[in-house]
Formats: structure tokens, sequence, C-alpha cells
């Protein structure tokens, strides 16, 4: 009993410790966007690099992505190339404190050095 409660208690700290904007955009984004590769969309990196260039301060690459992504539209995207290439994304219904945190991870995060 007390091996089970010890192993509970390191996951649930390695489930927390982690952050968070990551547990989400691996549990839902990776599906499509794959880090480095593309696949069925294109991959973060790419979007990162557009979005970087189009939105250099954090806040507004957070607040213009979330917003975005909250309500997919072919008129307001900076990335009309992939919509070409893979159709315009879908609406996904998630909330949009979730795509913040998302998007803050993306910001946040060197996608360039990280596999597929």
């Amino acid at each position: 009993m007390k091996k089970l409660l010890v192993l509970l208690m390191l996951l649930w700290h390695n489930i927390y410790a982690s952050n968070y904007g990551e547990l989400l955009f691996n549990g839902n984004c990776i599906t499509c966007h794959f880090k480095t590769e593309k696949n069925s969309a294109p991959s973060i990196a790419e979007i990162k690099k557009n979005y970087i260039n189009a939105f250099p301060k954090e806040e507004s690459f957070i607040k213009y992505m979330s917003l975005w992504v909250l309500k997919p539209n072919t008129n307001t995207s900076i990335m009309q190339h992939s919509i070409d290439e893979f159709e315009l994304m879908p609406e996904l219904g998630y909330e949009k404190y979730t795509l913040e945190e998302i998007a803050k991870y993306i910001y946040r995060t060197d996608f360039s050095k990280q596999p597929r």
C-alpha cells in the first residue's frame, strides 16, 4: 500500500510540475501539428515562425493566436498558404483561456530543436 501511495504521489507531482501549456499542447494540438514536420497541418515550428514575424511581442502573439484558433477564419489568417495546402483549421470548441495557455507555451518554446 505504501508503494502505491508513493507511486501516486510521484505521478501527481510529475503531472502538476510540468508546464500546463505544454500538457495542453501535447494533449490537443500535437495530433495535427507535429513540432517540426508537416503532417495533416503545418508544423508548430512553422506556425510559430509566421506568428513571431507578425506579432513579435508576447502579448500580441498570444492574443491574436488564441482568438484566431477560437474562431478560424480565412480572411484573418496570416498563413493563407497553409489554408491552401491543408484547408481551414476546424473550430475546436476550446475555451479562450486554454488557447491562451497553449499560445503562451508556443511563444516561449523553441520547437526547432525538438524531434518531430
